[in-house]
């Protein structure tokens, strides 16, 4: 089933977080189904060493599901394996109204770019035709112009929600 697919790229410290979890909050208090996809971009456990599921995947299981009346959760060990596509884990999702992404900053989907010029870090929608957008406080660098004429405040929350359910494609 094809879900809606809206990105959220920057660099690590630009706000990608907060502002994601700030949308996430109004659109499900909208009475919007909302899934996300997070892309590390190094190891990560969200296991605790010691736990009978951490032991379980240590041991050699390929998935661990734990479960209880509020929540489950499934890891599953790559083992070797190449990491999933963007594609791969929108497929794993159950059908929900708008899938959020945050990272896979050069996945071919629209997106809207966080900038803090206090990163010293470089911008990215002059080289990605996929950014629609540009979120931040700051003045760009001398010679640059938004990305399709849209900017929006780092407070934006409710137009930048608005903007990704109206960008978001099927994926």
């Amino acid at each position: 089933m094809t879900k809606k697919v809206f990105g959220f790229a920057g660099w690590s410290g630009s706000g990608k977080t907060t502002l994601v979890e700030q949308v996430v909050a109004h659109l499900s208090a909208t009475g919007v189904r909302v899934s996300l996809i997070k892309h590390a971009h190094h190891s990560f456990d969200i296991d605790q060493p010691g736990k009978d599921s951490y032991r379980h995947r240590a041991a050699g299981a390929s998935e661990v599901l734990i479960s209880s009346n509020t929540r489950y959760a499934l890891m599953h060990e790559l083992r070797g394996a190449v990491e999933l596509s963007l594609e791969e884990a929108v497929d794993r999702l159950t059908p929900c109204d708008l899938v959020l992404v945050e990272g896979f900053k050069r996945a071919p989907i629209p997106k809207i770019e966080i900038w803090r010029a206090a990163l010293g870090k470089p911008l990215l929608f002059p080289t990605d035709p996929q950014i629609r957008a540009l979120a931040s406080d700051d003045a760009l660098p001398m010679g640059l112009t938004e990305p399709n004429a849209r900017r929006f405040s780092l407070s934006a929350v409710v137009d930048i929600a608005a903007f990704a359910r109206a960008q978001a494609v099927g994926f």
